[in-house]
């Protein structure tokens, strides 16, 4: 099976002679059409809302383009929180969900205005502190620990994860918050992460609102909101069956009227967090190909390298690539498609069946909308990438420049670098 890319050979070309590679793009029309799937999906719930994870993709010109959407955001950081800021968005639109959280982000979540979603029972008073109260409208972060499962297979194991609170904890917690003067309340929880199957977010809701309406009964808060968070994934190998949001939202709503309509808990929103699915087919990192190296194996050094994405060096991920131009010619040549660090595991991919690749041929990697450009580092000194947005139009847009090496410097303030170096 092949993947389709959204991105043509010769429009690659126009934007490459202005735009040298490598570089991401993203697809304006493709992140449109797909968050309002995502809310047709969900449209049955009044109060839904997407908020997506900027973690993701920390763009502010792709987060503007979701904000027009409905998009929310949501944030882990004192720069996401700026970043969300800096496009308009406050209040209620920003979810603050974090872990060994620094006093500085409490305020400034407080400040804006944020949803603060707690990971942990200690940071109620480590959070009065920082800011003086408890909000109003307080969510907590839930791990129920043990393995989760999808009928015998194990989608992950939050029992080994650092992030959410116990039970036992969960419902403590509510009821210290309430004491404190908190009168709205979330739940939120991550038990798997990038699950490729319609029946992990309806499992996931039944979890939580069942817990949800026990702990309204023996607590007496009122839920406001339940966050189902991320986890619904993507398929990075073209033989995987894709995930269809309108069975996963329809699943969600069977659920709901079963447990919390017949509570008597009508009203709770429905949030979502769903940075992966939102943005990660709708980008890409072109790169070119600029050497051959004949040994033990047949290796294709690209212009990109693991500091552009990050995720097969560091989970062996896959990802998908397409030759620009040849995806209709036979996939008979075995390759390694390395980058340029002093790392063997720089490669992102391993005896992958391509066609034979020529110098200054351009190769597509699908699917690095998401956790691609944001994982990005400096390791050897290299750049990181430009950001281009394909827009609507068909035109293109620069929303991110290339790193030079004076940026690279520009935090030493207490050694000089001649000019000319740079």
């Amino acid at each position: 099976m092949k993947k389709e890319t959204f991105i043509t050979k010769d429009k690659l070309t126009e934007i490459i002679k202005e735009i040298p590679t490598p570089f991401h793009l993203y697809d304006e029309k493709g992140i449109r059409e797909n968050f309002r799937a995502i809310k047709r999906a969900f449209a049955w719930n009044k109060g839904f809302k997407e908020y997506f994870a900027v973690k993701a993709t920390p763009n502010p010109f792709l987060l503007d383009i979701l904000k027009s959407e409905g998009c929310g955001a949501d944030c882990s950081s004192y720069t996401e929180l700026i970043l969300s800021k800096a496009v308009g968005l406050s209040g209620e639109d920003i979810m603050f969900s974090s872990n060994d959280t620094p006093v500085e982000e409490f305020v400034l979540a407080n400040d804006l205005g944020a949803i603060i979603n707690l990971d942990d029972i200690t940071h109620i008073d480590f959070l009065e502190k920082a800011i003086g109260k408890i909000p109003e409208t307080i969510s907590c972060r839930f791990n129920p620990g043990g393995l989760f499962k999808i009928s015998n297979d194990i989608m992950d194991n939050p029992g080994d994860s650092k992030y959410g609170m116990t039970t036992e904890q969960l419902y403590e917690a509510f009821t210290i918050l309430k004491e404190k003067g908190a009168k709205e309340f979330g739940i939120h929880a991550f038990l798997a992460s990038n699950t490729v199957t319609n029946e992990y977010y309806p499992m996931l809701a039944r979890i939580l609102f069942e817990l949800a309406v026990d702990l309204a009964k023996k607590t007496g808060v009122h839920i406001k909101f339940i966050n189902l968070s991320g986890g619904i994934g993507i398929p990075y190998k073209p033989d995987q069956e894709p995930n269809d949001i309108h069975i996963i939202g329809d699943g969600v709503r069977r659920v709901y009227e079963e447990v919390l309509e017949n509570a008597g808990m009508g009203d709770v929103s429905i949030y979502t967090e769903l940075g992966r699915f939102v943005m990660g087919p709708y980008g890409c990192l072109v790169t070119t190909a600029i050497h051959e190296k004949h040994i033990y194996k047949e290796y294709i050094g690209v212009d990109a390298c693991a500091v552009n994405l990050m995720r097969p060096a560091m989970y062996g991920a896959y990802h998908h690539i397409t030759v620009a131009g040849k995806e209709n010619e036979p996939e008979d040549h075995k390759y390694d498609i390395t980058g340029s660090l002093c790392e063997n595991n720089d490669k992102f991919a391993i005896d992958r069946m391509l066609p034979k690749i020529e110098m200054g041929d351009i190769l597509i990697i699908h699917d690095t909308g998401a956790h691609g450009f944001s994982m990005g580092y400096n390791y050897n000194g290299k750049l990181r990438s430009a950001e281009v947005l394909l827009k609507q139009d068909g035109g293109f847009e620069l929303i991110r420049r290339a790193e030079t090496p004076k940026d690279y410097f520009a935090t030493f303030d207490c050694f000089e670098i001649k000019e000319r170096l740079v």
